[in-house]
């Protein structure tokens, strides 16, 4: 039996699978998107929120779309500012006083 030459020029092996590329293909997309992934994390600053501690984050501080996250046993809860100050009826119920230093110390009233 006579090898045709032209058989070995035309042939590769992998021509049973057309669809063989896509997989390495999508492993490269998974990748890239874990890294966006990251970096969108790193560039946020929240790279507290990955470990196990328990972490409180203030989103535009002392504006009205104030934002306040708190992770706590792994579980990430958010708190949104309404814009309103307090109103409606209530007690007093305690004073607060300013050190030195800045601190600030609450003393309950006791009735």
């Amino acid at each position: 039996m006579r090898k045709n030459r032209y058989d070995d020029a035309f042939t590769t092996e992998g021509d049973g699978d057309p669809l063989g590329g896509l997989v390495n293909l999508f492993d490269a997309a998974m990748v890239f998107a874990v890294a966006l992934m990251v970096a969108f994390v790193i560039q946020s600053r929240m790279t507290e929120f990955l470990t196990a501690e328990d972490v409180t984050y203030v989103k535009n501080a002392g504006r009205p779309d104030m934002e306040i996250i708190v992770k706590k046993d792994n579980k990430v809860t958010r708190f949104k500012s309404e814009n309103t100050s307090g109103s409606g009826k209530g007690q007093r119920v305690g004073i607060a006083y300013q050190l030195e230093n800045g601190e600030i110390i609450y003393v309950p009233e006791n009735k």
